[in-house]
């Protein structure tokens, strides 16, 4: 199970409706977060998440429509820890992971993952959810 995370932006300060709205990545239970990266849109890393949060015109909203702030938001991604769990090799293999920081999965480095972020989150390109 998993939260995906969006950045609403260009709120109108009257009506509260929003222009875009950019997916931030997901957080998924025992793997490291998956923070969305996107050239075409000049997001290349969490630095420049972190940019366009600081925007007073846009939020942080979960799927289920609940507000986070910069701050909450920098927490989920970069302060995630899991259980020890023993996990085989063929587990990782089957599931493209590799072991982490923190007793988390980490996505392995190829086509679905470009890098693995300093600390609890890796860079994934591409649409998912």
């Amino acid at each position: 199970m998993g939260t995906n995370y969006y950045l609403l932006r260009d709120i109108c300060p009257c009506c509260k409706r929003h222009g875009e709205k950019l997916h931030i990545g997901k957080s998924s239970a025992g793997w490291c977060f998956a923070l969305h990266v996107d050239a075409e849109e000049g997001v290349n890393s969490l630095d420049d998440w972190m940019a366009l949060w600081s925007d007073k015109d846009s939020k942080i909203v979960d799927e289920y429509g609940d507000e986070h702030t910069p701050e909450q938001m920098f927490e989920t991604i970069t302060e995630r820890e899991w259980t020890k769990r023993e996990r085989s090799q063929r587990f990782l293999a089957d599931n493209h992971a590799e072991e982490g920081p923190n007793n988390l999965l980490r996505h392995q480095i190829g086509r679905h993952c470009i890098g693995h972020g300093d600390s609890t989150y890796d860079l994934i390109p591409g649409e998912f959810s």
